[in-house]
Formats: structure tokens, C-alpha cells, sequence
């Protein structure tokens, strides 16, 4: 079972895997978005980070390589009366744009493993405008011990040195790690070992 086919499995239930919720660390950051802004959610699944931004005004693109999920993203969407740009796309794989967002929320990408993330990281530095904002979130490889969420491998973890190299010349305005309990569906329930970067290119 490839990649795409094993998201679609995981997203065929009538729920919302990860709920219908926005990411709370995401929330958190409210006060740094503006409406008009243009956002990339990056493997938005079923769009609840992707539809919560757009709420806030934000012109969203949604990207995700499984259509299940995506269809499930334009129910919620509907649901909240706003609209997603949704791309079926391989984020590993994608043609990130040149400098074409204000903000990329990177929210649990954890299925990509070194060599993937990487190619993802890369996009990122490049799809963000000078100025523009990263809105990251993800485990440390303590999260293995509490198996609430994520991968089972510890190479697809963050630390934060590999963070601030993976980004270095952003200015980093925040990067914090902590434990914290974690209620999103039933893909992340409990104790959970977090990292969160908010992180902003040079101009």
C-alpha cells in the first residue's frame, strides 16, 4: 500500500480523524495573522487548520495527497461558510511557488521521514515571502514513550537544533518544547512531547 493509499484507509471513517478543531499551538498565534493574508497549509488533511485560517480572513491553499481527506476538508469548509483552494498533491514531491505566501502552517507532517522533510523544508524556505511567516508544530522524540500521536520512528521527530539548522537565517520569534495534553480526534489523544517553532524569513 503506497502512501496515498494508506492516508485514504486512515481517513475513511465518517469522523474527523484529528477533529474538527483547529491545532491549538496554531490558535495560539491568532494575533500574527491578518486577513488578506496569503496561507499554505501544508498536508492539511481533513482541513481543519486550512478552514480555521480562513475564518481569520486568510486566502488559504490546502494541500494534501489524499482525496478522501480533501473531500472531507470541503464539507467542513462548507460547514463553516468559507472557501479553501484545495490541491491534491504529494508535499514531497510538490512545485512549491517562489515566494507566493505570507504564511505556511506546518502542522504534524511527521509521516516524512529525512529525505522527504528535507525536500519539504526546502519548499517551505522557498514558497515564503520575505517576511513571511512559519507556523510549525510537531514531536520530539520523547513522544515515542508516550505513543499518543505520530510515527513510530524517531528519525521523523524534532529536536530543536535540527530545527534552527533546518531554518537557519529565519528569525526565529519562538521555539518551545514541552509536554502537554493533547485532544485532536482520535489520531493525537494524550500526554504528548511537543515542539513548536514560529519562525519568520529575512526580507
Amino acid at each position: 500500500m503506497d502512501q496515498k493509499e494508506q492516508w485514504n484507509a486512515r481517513y475513511a471513517g465518517e469522523d474527523l480523524l484529528f477533529g474538527e478543531q483547529p491545532n491549538a499551538f496554531l490558535a495560539t498565534q491568532a494575533a500574527l495573522l491578518r486577513p488578506g493574508m496569503k496561507a499554505l497549509a501544508v498536508a492539511d488533511g481533513e482541513g481543519r487548520n486550512g478552514v480555521w485560517l480562513a475564518q481569520q480572513g486568510l486566502d488559504v491553499v490546502s494541500i494534501d495527497i489524499s482525496e478522501v481527506a480533501q473531500a472531507k476538508a470541503a464539507r467542513l469548509a462548507r460547514l463553516r461558510s468559507v472557501s479553501l483552494d484545495l490541491r491534491l498533491a504529494d508535499v514531497a514531491n510538490w512545485e512549491w511557488p517562489a515566494e507566493a505566501f505570507d504564511l505556511v502552517a506546518a502542522i504534524f507532517i511527521q509521516f516524512a521521514d529525512p529525505t522527504q522533510r528535507e525536500k519539504i523544508f526546502a519548499g517551505i524556505r522557498r514558497t515564503l515571502k520575505p517576511g513571511g511567516l512559519l507556523l510549525l508544530e510537531g514531536y520530539r522524540p520523547e513522544q515515542i514513550a508516550y505513543g499518543t500521536g505520530g510515527p513510530p520512528t524517531v528519525e521523523n521527530l524534532y529536536t530543536a537544533p535540527m530545527l534552527r539548522a533546518a531554518f537557519d537565517g529565519f528569525e526565529v520569534l519562538s521555539l518551545e518544547e514541552y509536554d502537554a495534553e493533547v485532544q485532536e480526534g482520535s489520531g493525537h489523544s494524550g500526554m504528548s512531547a511537543l515542539i513548536d517553532l514560529v519562525a519568520r524569513k529575512p526580507l
